[in-house]
């Protein structure tokens, strides 16, 4: 990884505090508030009791919730792309995909005359190409909000955006351990693994069911700039 250089730093702090009358600072202390009331949401929930809280939600964003086990998933992914009558798809280069049995997704769709996309690290132009026309996307979530109904993807080198932006319609592997109450323990997760100097992903998308717009008069329309529907896997991965 590059790293860049800063030029003339303290010149122009110096320049900046002698500007503003006061003495040159060169750390900031983190203040310390009486009040955190952001950890205190759904504080001490169970997995089980965010999984609900998660498909309440998913009500009010209009997202579909399906609950399955490992040894389920294939056969549910492909039920749901049939009913969806998808004739292409698109998904992660993903090691889950392996590790949760999707590793033939491509053989068996492909016997039903579906084809599948893996996203392809080196083919550039020719993913967003075969994203853009593709009827359903797949991906894994890296962390899911019980609070708002959203996955959270890092973007990586087999992990492209457009999965999840460009298909009509998205679905989102959701492992249940990755589900935490909100954007709170999400933030600090990512803080933690910058200050410990780890490499975080240079795109982080926060998803939150299909794509949905409102005009002046809040007359909602989904699918304007993204998926027209979405739908959410919860996977028991214990």
């Amino acid at each position: 990884m590059t790293t860049g250089k800063v030029h003339n730093r303290d010149r122009f702090l110096n320049n900046l505090a002698t500007n503003l009358g006061r003495e040159r600072r060169y750390n900031v202390d983190k203040p310390k508030w009486n009040q955190n009331p952001q950890w205190e949401v759904f504080k001490g929930y169970s997995q089980d009791q965010l999984v609900e809280v998660l498909k309440k939600q998913c009500e009010h964003i209009h997202t579909d919730v399906h609950e399955t086990v490992t040894a389920e998933l294939p056969t549910l992914i492909t039920h749901l792309i049939k009913s969806y009558g998808g004739k292409s798809v698109v998904t992660w280069d993903d090691p889950r995909f392996r590790d949760y049995r999707l590793s033939n997704l491509s053989r068996d769709l492909n016997d039903e005359n579906i084809d599948v996309h893996v996203w392809d690290s080196n083919g550039n132009e020719d993913n967003l190409a075969i994203s853009a026309t593709a009827d359903i996307g797949i991906t894994f979530s890296d962390a899911t909000l019980a609070e708002s109904g959203t996955v959270v993807l890092f973007s990586d080198k087999g992990k492209g955006r457009a999965v999840s932006l460009l298909p009509a319609v998205y679905i989102a592997i959701i492992p249940k351990s990755t589900i935490v109450p909100r954007m709170t323990q999400v933030a600090k997760d990512i803080h933690e693994k910058i200050e410990k100097g780890e490499l975080v992903a240079s795109c982080v998308n926060f998803i939150s069911g299909p794509s949905n717009s409102a005009d002046i008069e809040m007359n909602l329309i989904v699918g304007v700039h993204g998926p027209i529907k979405a739908t959410y896997i919860i996977v028991d991965d214990k």
